[in-house]
């Protein structure tokens, strides 16, 4: 299973997803341009000390991450979706898709997924934070495919 950030703007959703791929570990993948550099002080700050357990890889653009993505569905978590959270299966080669903050995913990239998932929220409500949305999907997808996380 893994995360993929579409040209992401706020660095401390990236600190927050990195702290999310090093404790679930999943892969993270930052598809460029983001709207910051990758040694911004606010995401490191907000990764704290668990840059070292993530496994992120920075792709330049859409096209350097289709060419590297390898097997597995495109799951595009969108408030366009066509199928609730709950109602979708995973595959434990999945990669879960988000689109940046301020303007979700383009077409281009909605055209490319192999599905389209909505995190449902109350009526009137915008959205989720991408943080708080990559963590949903990263539980419900490593619990649906019966990846236990390991206790101590």
């Amino acid at each position: 299973m893994r995360l993929a950030l579409f040209q992401p703007a706020i660095p401390q959703n990236v600190g927050a997803c990195i702290r999310l791929s090093a404790c679930f570990g999943v892969e993270l993948h930052l598809i460029g341009p983001t709207g910051f550099a990758l040694d911004d002080r606010a995401m490191k700050r907000a990764a704290l000390d668990y840059g070292p357990l993530g496994h992120m890889t920075a792709h330049a653009d859409w096209t350097a991450f289709q060419a590297a993505r390898g097997p597995g569905r495109l799951v595009l978590f969108t408030t366009r979706g066509a199928t609730a959270l709950q109602d979708f299966a995973f595959h434990d080669a999945d990669v879960l898709l988000f689109g940046s903050e301020p303007t979700g995913a383009p077409d281009f990239v909605h055209a490319a997924a192999d599905a389209r998932v909505v995190i449902p929220i109350q009526p009137g409500a915008r959205s989720l934070n991408l943080a708080v949305s990559a963590g949903i999907a990263v539980w419900t997808a490593t619990r649906a495919v019966s990846k236990p996380v390991p206790r101590d």
